[in-house]
């Protein structure tokens, strides 16, 4: 079973969805015993670093995430800010992220006076290498809204790159560890992609 996990911040309920119409049972839980029989974990979010942080926190389960995702090499896709949560930190905030993959979280600072923060909208992505959770797509396009995005310390662990402004990473891979800047359940035919590779082939 697939465990979005449900900590008060984003809408979890539109990643059940597009899940569901692609034929994928899902459920939204914050239930300790249901993340800790899940086949895959979904981090979702949308909203400022430190907030989703604390939000995460006072549900008091960091300690069976890291332990599912670490340990036990769950599968596991971060979006948007969930994708975010999983690095060190972020220039938005003061508090630690859960540091899952080797990567800050840093703002757009776009030298075109015409290009506005938050980046808004849909973006082509280049891929970076091969993964089972991009198969099946060319010219892939997506969905972002986002004012601040991830910078991966090493080039192997990035997936997609995006421009604005200057190339950015839009998705990560690292072992069991995924991360995508968009938002794969508000972007059509890649989108349901992206999701049925990740629920059928991560």
């Amino acid at each position: 079973m697939i465990v979005i996990v449900d900590y008060n911040t984003g809408n979890p309920g539109s990643i059940r969805n597009m899940l569901r119409k692609i034929g994928h049972d899902s459920e939204i839980s914050c239930d300790p015993a249901r993340i800790a029989e899940a086949s895959k974990l979904v981090l979702p979010g949308v909203g400022a670093f430190d907030a989703g942080m604390e939000c995460l926190e006072r549900t008091g389960l960091i300690p069976l995430l890291n332990d599912r995702v670490i340990n036990a090499k769950v599968p596991v896709l971060g979006i948007c800010l969930g994708m975010q949560l999983m690095t060190h930190g972020s220039e938005e905030g003061k508090r630690p992220g859960l540091g899952w993959i080797d990567a800050e979280t840093v703002r757009f600072r776009p030298q075109d006076p015409s290009l506005k923060v938050p980046h808004m909208g849909w973006n082509q992505v280049q891929p970076g290498r091969p993964s089972p959770l991009l198969e099946g797509m060319e010219n892939a396009r997506f969905y972002f809204v986002h004012s601040y995005f991830v910078r991966c310390r090493s080039e192997d662990d990035v997936l997609l790159s995006a421009v604005y402004g200057g190339a950015f990473h839009a998705a990560f891979e690292h072992g069991n560890v995924r991360g995508v800047q968009f938002h794969p359940e508000k972007s059509h035919k890649f989108g349901m992609q992206l999701l049925s590779n990740f629920a059928e082939r991560c």
